[in-house]
């Protein structure tokens, strides 16, 4: 697959135009690299003036302020997929340039019999931003897929290798989000050349194939299926459903310790983690509170909380044009002209709700620029 090439700039460009929310005010300059070679350059000419700078790839997991940012917005648009040589044990490793869009990486490895990745269909967003969250659906992980990604290093300006026990990846989380800062140029990953996905390891997608757990499937037919279930819960981007004018999931599932858990009705969904999961902890009534050193973590499902909380699918406060969405309660959309404070708004009066209801404080999962919930 070819890469444009070529670096463009624009000024005054509306935020709201790169977010799949479709909220923020004005960025001051924008500049669009079109391969990753452009993007280092583009990043250290910025870097080198000490001004502010924010890296967009999909603007799908993003939620600027109204008031824009007084910056330069770094734009990865340059695409690409390189396949290396398969090992003689059938694994096959892809190069993925940043801005290459993230499912039509997916559609590519369903199409060349590459399995691995098939249940993260549908995601909206770019390649290069994939890591900064681990992002995963419906059993999977990209985590469990990655090698190494190039990072060009905000700190000392070097680009490098990075594998991928360095990056510290979790549940939605890395070493990225934890504040090291830098801009992902390329993704490396290892796949396994088959026609059958991954064994099916979530109930839900189990059910909708009609297979049991840990079950494999022809790759399109796994794919095909969790499009569906995306698109039933306003999942995948539509210009004709406006349950997909949102940012995804705005919350992550907390995890607890199991003592905490215990108080909580029998009733509410919970699962068990560990390893990297075990260190992303819902805070308890304090944003740095944590479960009891070395106790078991459990992971609770934010949707129910939410719901349970009195909080509703298509729930909104009066006047505000944010929404929950009619489809899936973990999602707040834009039905049409509506702020980003509004939608603020609303998630802090979501977050409050299951606070005084459970004692959870529920996480935003969206980087938020500008603004607190």
């Amino acid at each position: 697959m070819s890469a444009p090439v070529g670096v463009t700039e624009e000024e005054d460009v509306a935020l709201a135009s790169l977010t799949t929310l479709r909220v923020g005010g004005p960025a001051r300059r924008v500049v669009r690299a079109g391969s990753a070679v452009e993007l280092v350059e583009a990043a250290l000419d910025v870097w080198s003036d000490g001004e502010p700078w924010l890296v967009v790839g999909g603007g799908s997991n993003l939620v600027p302020s109204d008031e824009g940012f007084d910056g330069t917005v770094l734009l990865p648009v340059g695409r690409g997929i390189r396949t290396l040589d398969p090992s003689p044990d059938g694994r096959v490793l892809l190069r993925v340039d940043a801005g290459e869009p993230w499912d039509d990486l997916v559609a590519f490895c369903v199409d060349e019999g590459l399995a691995g990745m098939e249940a993260l269909s549908g995601i909206p967003g770019s390649t290069g931003a994939a890591p900064i969250q681990n992002i995963g659906a419906y059993g999977q992980e990209l985590g469990a897929s990655v090698v190494a990604v190039e990072f060009l290093d905000y700190a000392t300006g070097d680009l490098s290798r990075l594998p991928a026990a360095e990056l510290g990846l979790g549940y939605r989380t890395s070493v990225f989000k934890r504040g090291r800062q830098g801009i992902v140029t390329e993704v490396e990953f290892e796949l396994t050349a088959s026609e059958l996905s991954a064994p099916v390891r979530y109930a839900q997608l189990a059910n909708a194939l009609g297979v049991e757990l840990g079950d494999r499937v022809p790759l399109r037919e796994l794919r095909d299926a969790v499009l569906d279930l995306r698109r039933s819960k306003g999942m995948v981007l539509d210009p004709g459903d406006p349950d997909s004018v949102s940012a995804g999931s705005f919350f992550t599932n907390p995890v607890v310790g199991e003592s905490f858990a215990r108080t909580l009705p029998a009733e509410a969904p919970r699962w068990p983690v560990g390893g990297e999961d075990a260190d992303v902890i819902a805070s308890l009534g304090d944003p740095i509170a944590a479960p009891v050193p070395h106790e078991h973590r459990v992971k609770l499902s934010a949707a129910w909380l939410i719901e349970r909380s009195g909080v509703t699918r298509g729930f909104s406060l009066p006047g505000s044009r944010a929404a929950v969405s009619s489809k899936h309660s973990l999602a707040i959309v834009n039905r049409g002209g509506a702020t980003a404070e509004e939608i603020a708004e609303l998630a802090r009066f979501i977050r409050a709700r299951v606070q005084t209801e459970f004692g959870v404080l529920l996480q935003p999962e969206p980087v938020l620029v500008g603004l607190t919930v």
